[in-house]
């Protein structure tokens, strides 16, 4: 029997979970026996009801003062360090080292002789210096290393053992959206998902919300209410008509259901998207997307053909182009046609395959 350890720092409802998620689901079905540590309350938790899953959870929080942040974290890797230990004994187990961050039980891991898979979501060459370090890390410890785009392989020194394998959405959450391009193109709606980080750029999307009061925004954010209300006031957001923020969802396909356009923001200068998640989710509702130019993200979207790759520091021409995507069916229709054709190279047949093969080789 097949038996996997894997290490998630923080289980929350953006990319790398969910994709974790449907990782893991794949060797639950298939009667492996899988072990989860990782924290509580996130998307993760909808494994449970799986048998053959044992979670070992912790609790795990942020704080606004860096130094304290710091020391909580390597609190965390060190408990995951020594609980590691706990599978010492165990024959014929993999270590599976979900993002750079469980570093901890990736050290614990290599010392024990087990085969340690890391499955890097991030870019730690555009974060900061202990990023850097963590994917250094990551490199002497892996003995194989899973990326998401081929943007992102291209900084890591480590040619051998490491694969590329762009993520894939579940069936069942593409079975749920709706591609009807025309009454898409009624709604007149600009979506995007993110969080209240400030690369992300959520104050500029509530900018462009003032500069199109024609359109419908709607910002849907990886936080909780509170914390929204203390951000709206904090940056003094006059919340307009046409603009709706959302606390964090469970479920956001009625989200692309209801919307026209898709945008990320994220500030190249200061973060870069590895993959981008949401934009896949966007075409495959057949919504055409303005993302950033450099990334992986970027390697998913053709101007003029199922989107427009244009930067955040460039907030009128992304004005402009909603206007000129929103206000003309035709073009509309044909952006939206692609977007929909683009995502359906995304296999997530594919994907499960391939990482089961780089995790448990032949």
């Amino acid at each position: 029997m097949k038996h996997l350890i894997c290490f998630h720092l923080f289980n929350d409802y953006s990319g790398s979970p969910k994709i974790l998620k449907m990782v893991l689901e794949n060797f639950l079905k298939q009667h492996y026996i899988v072990d989860l540590v990782s924290s509580k309350h996130g998307v993760l938790d909808e494994l449970l009801c799986y048998e053959n899953l044992r979670k070992h959870s912790y609790p795990y929080r942020f704080f606004k003062n860096p130094i304290v942040m710091m020391l909580y974290y390597c609190a965390v890797q060190l408990y995951m360090f020594v609980f590691a230990f706990k599978w010492l004994f165990c024959r014929d187990i993999v270590f599976y080292i979900n993002t750079l961050l469980p570093v901890g039980p990736a050290l614990a891991g290599r010392i024990m002789g087990k085969r340690v898979v890391y499955h890097y979501h991030e870019n730690a060459f555009v974060k900061g210096r202990s990023y850097k370090i963590l994917a250094m890390a990551m490199q002497k410890l892996a003995h194989e290393i899973i990326c998401v785009s081929c943007y992102q392989a291209s900084f890591l020194k480590q040619k051998s053992n490491l694969s590329v394998v762009p993520n894939a959405l579940p069936q069942e959450f593409v079975d749920r959206l709706r591609f009807i391009p025309k009454a898409a193109f009624m709604r007149k709606r600009v979506l995007m998902l993110g969080s209240l980080k400030l690369y992300k750029s959520p104050l500029e999307f509530v900018e462009l919300a003032k500069r199109l009061p024609q359109f419908d925004f709607e910002l849907v954010v990886n936080d909780t209410q509170e914390n929204i209300n203390c951000f709206v006031k904090e940056y003094k957001i006059n919340m307009g008509k046409n603009l709706t923020i959302y606390p964090r969802q469970n479920d956001v396909t009625s989200f692309y259901n209801r919307a026209s356009l898709v945008l990320n923001l994220t500030n190249k200068k200061q973060a870069i998207e590895t993959f981008g998640l949401t934009a896949l989710e966007a075409m495959s509702a057949g919504l055409p997307v303005i993302v950033p130019t450099k990334g992986g993200i970027a390697e998913m979207v053709k101007d003029g053909v199922n989107g427009y790759k244009i930067d955040v520091q460039e907030l009128d021409k992304i004005e402009n182009r909603i206007k000129y995507i929103l206000l003309d069916k035709d073009i509309y229709v044909h952006l939206s046609n692609n977007a929909k054709k683009e995502s359906q190279k995304f296999s997530i047949i594919q994907m499960l395959t391939e990482i089961e093969r780089l995790i448990f080789p032949l």
